[in-house]
């Protein structure tokens, strides 16, 4: 999707040789030319990619907003009440950056944390919202040619291996939506808390699970095909249209909408998936973000253990793939070639 780019600028935070954290501020945002839209568009394709993502809130935001009491005020963090001022016109774009790039250094220095990189803050446009990107973006080592063909090490972006990244959708935020979860972030690896600290500099307190609301999505849909005896052809498209529809949601960084969803599923000839889950007391949430991997169950049986991997789509069950239930019995009728390749040679068979 086509990106307009508001505003953006980059700082610079580094390590020097005693191991502190120093701060190079830009003294100007970035000029509005083709490379910067270039980095945009790829950070947001490598963000979109992330698989695991949470979603968050601004803690206490609104008491800023609003005017509350001094002693509510003072509990928020101080990135929301840069936010709010610089949507309210008390800072331009270059003081809001350089005041949120010294609240960074801080965290990093709290953290202990081991690299350096560029803060990007950029102010954009999509569609028919307006967005705020603020990554860390990590470097490498390089060696690149120089315009009179000399070689020289240089500071490279390692985009691909970006872990600190958050977008807040500006619209909801001064929508004031009430249950809406205007910030995504990426959550990292497993078992790593990279993003904690991120979290806390942004000042946001993480509020929507995608993963548990795409797997009660999931576990809701087949129930449902099997409770309401939809016919083979049937419960495959349903299974397949939930999974496309997510899919696409999830790669465009939008909501899965049930609403929405719903009459896709009933345009495949099956009934109300939401009547469904309302007459069970199993109601979904109207939107909530998807989760990618918690998906691959509705088209796909996989599953390892005792030295054996099994994958297959769903759809073979029943056709090249039997299961006897009463002996535990999966039969495959007509392997993958590299498979059979393998088995054929093991068993002194030339082709």
């Amino acid at each position: 999707m086509k990106l307009d780019i508001t505003t953006s600028i980059v700082h610079h935070l580094y390590q020097d040789s005693d191991g502190q954290f120093g701060l190079r501020l830009s003294p100007n945002v970035l000029s509005d030319e083709g490379d910067v839209l270039a980095l945009l568009e790829e950070l947001n394709q490598v963000y979109n990619a992330k698989p695991a993502k949470g979603y968050a809130t601004f803690v206490d935001n609104r008491a800023v907003a609003e005017g509350e009491g001094d002693a509510e005020a003072a509990e928020v963090p101080e990135f929301p009440k840069l936010i709010a001022a610089w949507l309210a016109g008390e800072h331009d774009f270059l003081e809001f950056s350089q005041h949120a790039a010294r609240i960074l250094k801080d965290e990093l220095t709290k953290y202990a944390f081991g690299d350096s990189g560029f803060l990007m803050l950029a102010d954009y446009q999509q569609t028919a919202d307006r967005f705020l990107l603020v990554s860390f973006l990590p470097v490498r080592e390089g060696v690149m040619v120089q315009p009179d063909l000399s070689v020289n090490r240089a500071a490279q972006l390692d985009i691909s291996k970006i872990q600190l990244a958050a977008r807040i959708n500006l619209t909801e935020y001064a929508a004031n939506i009430e249950g809406a979860d205007y910030i995504s972030f990426i959550k990292g690896r497993a078992g790593r808390k990279v993003a904690d600290f991120f979290l806390d500099f942004l000042g946001c307190a993480e509020k929507v699970n995608a993963k548990a609301s795409t797997e009660s999505l999931v576990k809701t849909v087949q129930a449902f095909v099997g409770d309401e005896s939809l016919p083979r052809e049937v419960a495959q498209a349903v299974r397949q249209e939930v999974y496309d529809y997510c899919g696409e949601q999830w790669q465009q960084g939008e909501r899965v909408n049930i609403q929405e969803l719903d009459s896709r599923i009933q345009e495949k000839g099956a009934p109300s998936l939401r009547s469904y889950g309302a007459a069970r007391e199993q109601e979904l949430p109207d939107e909530f973000p998807a989760d990618k991997s918690s998906l691959r169950s509705l088209i796909k049986f996989q599953g390892q253990g005792g030295g054996v991997s099994v994958g297959f789509d769903q759809k073979a069950l029943g056709e090249r793939v039997q299961y006897d239930v009463n002996t535990d019995t999966l039969t495959i009728t007509g392997t993958p070639p590299n498979l059979r390749d393998q088995l054929r040679r093991y068993f002194g068979m030339n082709g």
